[in-house]
């Protein structure tokens, strides 16, 4: 079986605005799974800002490798193209955004709207920041509380999450953890607990990670 392909998505919602010589720019980024998505995104943008002069628009997914991209009435490549070439160089996919501009009655010229669009895009990706879609291992451990804590720092260590716990004679505490990553977890809490603890594989699941 191959090894699904590793990529970014955006880690949350990301917005952020700005002025550039009174015209006002606001950027919105939203992570997406499907072109219907993305769309919908789009007409909920169009219809909040439906006073604006332009509502440009870009989106990647990675299934199906669609790109797409609109001006919305700007010129010809001074919008929605340079938005998506910032998702493209931030390898950055499975994302929707939409720069709203409410023109300010000062003209930027080809190269303005081009340098202004692409930092809208920016700057609403670095308030979303970036997730890595990778392969995790899910895990469940029973621990003695006693060692909990421990059990969940040496879960960090390897660059896992803890996904919840049940509670009952020990605590049953399930862990994601990268794939990559679940041989030197094993081997660390046979020797954290003395060989009294191990961990149970659940599966694996293709997810994005924390915000990096």
């Amino acid at each position: 079986m191959s090894t699904p392909q590793s990529y970014y998505v955006p880690a949350d919602a990301g917005e952020a605005e700005f002025t550039e010589k009174r015209s006002r720019f606001l950027g919105h980024v939203r992570r997406v799974e499907t072109e219907a998505e993305a769309r919908a995104f789009l007409d909920e943008m169009r219809k909040k800002y439906y006073d604006a002069r332009h509502n440009c628009w870009c989106y990647i997914l990675h299934e199906g490798g669609v790109v797409r991209y609109g001006d919305d009435g700007e010129p010809q490549g001074t919008a929605g193209q340079p938005m998506l070439n910032v998702f493209q160089r931030e390898g950055v996919e499975n994302v929707v955004c939409v720069v709203t501009r409410y023109f300010g009655g000062v003209l930027l010229g080809a190269g303005g709207l081009t340098r202004a669009y692409a930092k809208s895009a920016k700057d609403a990706l670095d308030a979303a920041g970036k997730a890595r879609m990778r392969l995790w291992s899910a895990v469940t451990v029973d621990c003695p509380y006693p060692m909990l804590e421990r059990l969940k720092l040496l879960a960090a260590a390897h660059g896992g999450t803890v996904e919840g716990t049940d509670f009952g004679a020990a605590v049953s505490v399930r862990i994601l953890l990268p794939r990559e990553n679940a041989a030197g977890f094993d081997a660390a809490l046979t020797e954290l607990s003395a060989g009294a603890m191990t961990a149970r594989r659940e599966g694996e699941r293709f997810l994005p990670g924390p915000r990096e």
